[in-house]
C-alpha cells in the first residue's frame, strides 16, 4: 500500500471517530456502538465535540488546539472554564462560594416576586411579580449604588428610600402587559428584546429599548397557563412549556408554533421547566410527571427520557452545563442531580443536605455559578442559599438570604459573581462578591 493509500486510511479512521465521539457526546449511544462495530477503529472511541468544533472554526484550526489520538491535557482548560469531568482531575477553584456573597441592591413589587433572569453578557437583570408588572435593572448602576453606600442596612431598606438617598434609579424599565402572574422571563441573546410567559395564558414580547414602550409588540395566545420559556441560541425559536403535557416550538419570525409528529413523546403532566442547550442542538424538559426529557432541536422529537429522575417528585429545574455535556436537575426531593449526557442512565453526581429539612412545598432550582464550580441550590425551610462543589458533592457554608419567606426564583449570572433572589417577600435581592470581601 503507497503511502498517499495509507494516508487516506488514517483519514478515514480518524472521520469515523470524530463521528462517534460526536454521536456518543449527543447521547445517540445506539447509532454510535452500531457504527463502532461496522469501522472496528484501532483505539477506542470517547465522547467528543471534536467534529462539531472542527465544523465551526475549520479542521486545521482545531488541530492546533486538540490531536484526536491524544486526550487533551486538563493544562488546556482555563480555571473557570466550566465542568468537563472527561478531562478534569484537579483543578483549582478560583470562584467564590455562596457563602462570600453580599446583597448589594433590594427591588420590591406590589405582591409576591415569582421570576427573574439575567441577559446573555450578564448587564441586565428582569424580574417577574404576581402584581403582574415587570422590571429591567442595570448590574452596573446597582453595584456603583453599592459601593457608594457601603453603611445602609439592605435588610431594612426600601426601594423607594434607596431611590431618594442614592440618586439614579437602578430599575431603567417597568414594563406592563400581563393580567396575572409573571412566571418566566428571558432575554434575547443578542437584541433589546424581553419575552415573558404569565398564568394569564399569554407570551408576551417586549421591545425594552425604547423607554416610552411599556406594553408588549407580538403576543403569543396559548391553551393553558405558562410555566417556562427558553430561547434558542439564535434567538429565533421559542420553547414554551405550559400546564398541558405538550411542548410548543414557535418560530420567533412567522409564530408558526411546532410539536413533536410523535404524541408518545410528549409528557403525561404539566411541563415545569424547559431549556435549550447553549449549542442548540438539544433541549430538555422537566415535568410535575417526574420525568426528564431530552429531545433533538432540529426533528423536535424525543430521544431520551429519565424516568423519575427524583426518585418520582415532579421535576422542577432543568439546566445545561456550558459545553452541553451535562444537564443539571433539581424536583421537590428537594436534591439537586447532574447527569452525563453520553451515559444517562445514573446522575454523576448528586447533591445532597437540603433535603434534611424537609421537601420542597414550592418550585425550586438549581443551578451552576457563572464558572460552573459550584452549584446553588435555595433551602425552603430555612431561607438559606445551598452550595456544593459541582466536581466533588461536598456541600458548602449555607447563605443566609435574609428574606421574609420562601425564594422562589435564582438566577445567577453567566458573566460575573452575582445572583438575584426573588421571594415571596415582595422583594429580590441582588447580590454580589465585591472585591476583598473574603
Amino acid at each position: 500500500m503507497c503511502a498517499v493509500q495509507v494516508d487516506q486510511v488514517k483519514m478515514r479512521e480518524k472521520l469515523y471517530r470524530a463521528m462517534i465521539g460526536q454521536l456518543m457526546n449527543d447521547g445517540y449511544m445506539a447509532i454510535a456502538k452500531t457504527l463502532t462495530s461496522q469501522v472496528k477503529p484501532v483505539n477506542p472511541c470517547v465522547p467528543s465535540d471534536y467534529l462539531y468544533k472542527a465544523y465551526c472554526f475549520g479542521a486545521d484550526q482545531v488541530e492546533k488546539e486538540r490531536d484526536d489520538d491524544v486526550q487533551v491535557s486538563v493544562e488546556s482548560y482555563a480555571p473557570g472554564s466550566g465542568i468537563d469531568l472527561e478531562f478534569e482531575s484537579d483543578v483549582q477553584i478560583l470562584s467564590p462560594e455562596a457563602i462570600l456573597y453580599e446583597t448589594c441592591y433590594v427591588t420590591a413589587h406590589k405582591a409576591p416576586c415569582r421570576a427573574a433572569c439575567f441577559s446573555k453578557n450578564g448587564q441586565y437583570i428582569a424580574t417577574g411579580s404576581v402584581d403582574t408588572s415587570i422590571k429591567v435593572l442595570d448590574v452596573e448602576r446597582m453595584l456603583a449604588k453599592s459601593l457608594n453606600s457601603n453603611d445602609i442596612n439592605w435588610n431594612t431598606v426600601t426601594e423607594s428610600s434607596s431611590q431618594n438617598q442614592m440618586g439614579d434609579h437602578p430599575v431603567i424599565r417597568t414594563l406592563y402587559d400581563h393580567v396575572d402572574e409573571i412566571t418566566c422571563i428571558e432575554f434575547h441573546p443578542t437584541e433589546q428584546i424581553l419575552i415573558s410567559g404569565s398564568k394569564d395564558y399569554t407570551v408576551k414580547v417586549f421591545d425594552y429599548s425604547k423607554s416610552s414602550a411599556k406594553r408588549a409588540s407580538r403576543t403569543i395566545k396559548e391553551v393553558e397557563k405558562i410555566q417556562s420559556i427558553s430561547l434558542h441560541p439564535t434567538g429565533d425559536y421559542l420553547l414554551v412549556g405550559t400546564h398541558h403535557p405538550v411542548i410548543r416550538l414557535y418560530d420567533l419570525e412567522t409564530f408558526n408554533c411546532y410539536v413533536s409528529s410523535n404524541p408518545a413523546d410528549q409528557h403525561k403532566g404539566p411541563v415545569n421547566c424547559v431549556v435549550f442547550s447553549p449549542n442548540g442542538n438539544i433541549y430538555s424538559s422537566g415535568s410535575k410527571d417526574g420525568t426528564v426529557k431530552m429531545w433533538d432541536g432540529v426533528s423536535n422529537r424525543c430521544v431520551g427520557t429519565f424516568m423519575k429522575a427524583h426518585d418520582g417528585d415532579e421535576v422542577c429545574s432543568v439546566m445545561f452545563s456550558r459545553n452541553s455535556k451535562y444537564l443539571l436537575t433539581s424536583g421537590k426531593d428537594s436534591v439537586a442531580r447532574l447527569w452525563d449526557l453520553a451515559s444517562p442512565s445514573r446522575p454523576v453526581q448528586t447533591y445532597t443536605g437540603a433535603e434534611l429539612s424537609g421537601k420542597q412545598a414550592h418550585q425550586a432550582q438549581a443551578i451552576f455559578n457563572h464558572t460552573e464550580d459550584y452549584v446553588m441550590f435555595p433551602d425552603e425551610q430555612t431561607i438559606s442559599m445551598c452550595c456544593w462543589c459541582a466536581r466533588t458533592g461536598e456541600r458548602q457554608k449555607l447563605l443566609s438570604l435574609g428574606h421574609q419567606g420562601p425564594a422562589r426564583r435564582i438566577a445567577h449570572s453567566p458573566t460575573a459573581p452575582a445572583f438575584i433572589t426573588c421571594s415571596e417577600d415582595f422583594r429580590a435581592r441582588f447580590w454580589y462578591k465585591k472585591p476583598g470581601s473574603d
